[in-house]
């Protein structure tokens, strides 16, 4: 298997993700340094510095969480699909689903959540529950994550068609895949949109695999050249490495 990773966009988004906790952090330390100033407005300062910096830390949250943590979900996903897409590219942040699997099959998008507690999917419907006010302080929201894939998707059709305009119809496949290894139950059998634990992904896939019919040549290469072009430098670097 390919890994094509763009490290430069990781270092990059989490360095302002540390940036932001950093000041949003100075912002709510700022805020509640205004009860000691007597001020009769400084009510007012102290509310606007609560939403700024609680706006702020979830941002700085969210970048930390993607680009920061230990195991990020890319380095997740590359462990749990080594052995069971070695014919396919992987690529992480680089396109506009930020990890996609281009088997000769077709493309999957890898739609990944860090979440703990107990996650319930019925269809469209998600919930959450035994994280407390982790849920709003200390990890990003569940959200919704079928029509976050679906946004994936749409996404990725958009570019694919601007990119490789010649592919009429490409088969792309959404995958909702959780990561942590924390999560206390993981009930999602009835997800509209395909939901499971990283572990269990290797086995889904191989079943998967053996029921779809590969690709006409020029359609993968021309997908693998779309792709590829806004990793060129990395693409470059694995030339040279099996030259």
């Amino acid at each position: 298997m390919v890994i094509l990773r763009d490290d430069d966009r990781v270092a990059r988004m989490a360095k302002i993700g540390q940036y932001t906790s950093f000041v949003s952090m100075a912002i709510l330390l700022g805020g509640l340094a205004l009860i000691f100033l007597g001020d009769e407005n400084a009510i007012f300062f102290q509310l606007l510095a609560l939403a700024v910096g609680w706006g702020l830390s979830q941002v700085g949250l969210y970048l930390q969480h993607k680009y920061v943590r230990e195991p990020r979900s890319d380095k997740v996903l590359d462990d749990a699909l080594k052995h069971v897409a070695r014919d396919g590219r992987l690529y992480h942040f680089a396109l506009p689903a930020p990890h996609l699997l281009l088997l000769p099959t077709g493309v999957i998008i890898l739609h990944t959540k860090y979440q703990k507690g107990e996650i319930y999917a019925d269809g469209d419907n998600w919930s959450q529950k035994g994280v407390g006010l982790r849920k709003y302080f200390g990890q990003e929201g569940l959200g919704n994550p079928s029509k976050e894939a679906e946004k994936l998707i749409s996404s990725m059709a958009n570019y694919i068609r601007k990119n490789a305009p010649e592919i009429e119809e490409v088969p792309m496949a959404p995958i909702i895949v959780f990561t942590s290894k924390e999560i206390e139950s993981l009930d999602v059998k009835k997800s509209r949109i395909p939901a499971m634990h990283s572990s269990k992904l290797k086995g889904f896939l191989r079943q998967q695999k053996d029921k779809l019919p590969p690709l006409p040549m020029e359609e993968y290469e021309a997908l693998r050249t779309a792709f590829d072009k806004k990793v060129a430098d990395l693409v470059e670097e694995e030339d040279a490495d099996t030259a």
